[in-house]
């Protein structure tokens, strides 16, 4: 996918990954030694946000599949499916914004673009929706913005099923 003017979207390879800085250890700590041990496992699919001249890593998220549990869904999700214990999902495990380029509106930039990516997996394997885990209660905010919705049995746990995906990417073009 194509990001905001000047920007692209990628699959991780080769990049030059040590000048990336998020602001979180954890986060920073994660993609600059253990995001391509998951890669090589196939435990996560990584993508990375470039500036495009500078050709400057700007964020990243990983996906992975994931399953939902019934009883964690609220009620109104629940009434429209059929009674099955669990439910194919796409996680992003791992969404950071390098600190450089923080309140530019490229964190919801890099957001839509793996919505944008789960969307099309959707198409070719089930996944219902597109669960997220938030940090902190202020992630949790910026989720809850966009439409994700609380699980019932876990606080910073949202999802957003495929059909709000599709609206909400239909309203960004």
């Amino acid at each position: 996918m194509v990001g905001p003017m000047g920007f692209r979207s990628e699959p991780l390879g080769d990049h030059d990954r040590s000048a990336f800085s998020c602001g979180i250890d954890a986060l920073d700590g994660y993609f600059r030694n253990h995001i391509s041990q998951d890669q090589r496992r196939k435990l996560a699919a990584p993508y990375v946000l470039m500036e495009s001249e500078a050709g400057a890593i700007v964020g990243f998220y990983t996906l992975s599949s994931f399953t939902i549990g019934f009883s964690s869904l609220p009620e109104t999700t629940i009434r429209r499916l059929p009674k099955y214990r669990e439910f194919p999902a796409i996680l992003i495990g791992r969404l950071a914004l390098d600190r450089r380029y923080q309140g530019r509106g490229l964190g919801r930039r890099l957001l839509l673009d793996a919505l944008f990516r789960c969307l099309a997996i959707s198409r070719q394997l089930g996944a219902m929706a597109v669960v997220v885990d938030a940090k902190d209660e202020s992630a949790r905010a910026f989720y809850r913005h966009l439409g994700f919705l609380p699980f019932l049995d876990h606080d910073l746990r949202l999802y957003l099923p495929m059909a709000a995906i599709a609206r909400l990417l239909a309203a960004e073009e």
